[in-house]
């Protein structure tokens, strides 16, 4: 069975090079709001310099007036127990708190998603063990990145964050809610689980674009949904930690097409091939 068999949309290099505009104007809008947290702001306020930002270099906002019911933010905005799909408002972030921005943006018809944690008031606002949580599922994210070549598998990428998360300590990764495909729709196939056996699932090949995007607690795995219908809270009321980014993969390895170096400085680092462009 073929790629587009299955609904997996295969990318010219022109459409790929598209994706990284609207990547690149996601990656800088997370960082103007990461700038800007700091205790007293509200998520509100994040979800309005996102959307300024977008709309001033020609994208649309994602997220806004997404599924059903219409999600009403240009960002989702997590805090604390709230591991994704939180809706901004009028909620005020205090020293100590944990905020997960999610942020995606629609250029030319090309879509780009990455997310972000954030402790209030810095690192040294929060305990030793919600700062290894950021770190840890930040750091599974790059795992799952690096781990993908071409001619691997989908899984790949599920083993190398799983394996990351689980020598790190004893923290729950989120199975009901998966990275996905992306490219002229937000949420395309494949799925893409944070945890599983490596060689499993569909080839990795030129033209393929993924948002991996581990979801981590300090708790357990198991969630809840609010009574809003959009946000997704730990069951047991434990922290949790969100990153994401879009990469693809090109013939001299991943290009990650959020990032605002395309991810060349995290990956050489880790001593991973760099594909960008």
């Amino acid at each position: 069975m073929g790629f587009r068999e299955r609904g997996i949309e295969i990318k010219s290099r022109d459409q790929i090079d598209k994706m990284r505009v609207a990547g690149r104007l996601v990656g800088e809008s997370l960082e103007l709001m990461r700038a800007a947290v700091r205790p007293g702001v509200t998520t509100g306020d994040l979800d309005r310099i996102a959307e300024e930002h977008i709309r001033s270099q020609g994208g649309v906002p994602s997220f806004l007036g997404y599924g059903h019911p219409p999600f009403p933010g240009t960002i989702c905005a997590s805090v604390n127990n709230e591991v994704v799909h939180g809706i901004p408002g009028a909620r005020v972030l205090a020293e100590g708190d944990v905020v997960s921005l999610d942020c995606g943006a629609i250029v030319d018809g090309w879509h780009g998603d990455a997310a972000i944690t954030v402790a209030v008031g810095g690192p040294d606002a929060v305990s030793d063990d919600v700062r290894r949580l950021l770190q840890v599922t930040e750091d599974s994210l790059w795992a799952g990145i690096a781990a993908a070549r071409l001619g691997g598998r989908l899984t790949d990428i599920s083993h190398a964050v799983e394996s990351h998360v689980r020598g790190h300590g004893d923290y729950g990764i989120l199975e009901d809610y998966v990275g996905h495909g992306i490219g002229t729709e937000m949420h395309q196939p494949p799925n893409v689980p944070n945890v599983g056996r490596p060689g499993r699932g569909p080839k990795l090949v030129e033209g393929l674009a993924l948002a991996v995007e581990p979801m981590v607690t300090l708790g357990g795995k198991e969630t809840d949904l609010a009574e809003d219908e959009w946000t997704v809270v730990t069951s047991d009321g434990s922290r949790a930690a969100h990153f994401e980014h879009t990469f693809t993969l090109t013939v001299n390895g991943p290009w990650v097409l959020t990032a605002l170096d395309g991810g060349e400085a995290r990956l050489t680092e880790m001593g991973a091939p760099y594909g960008g462009r």
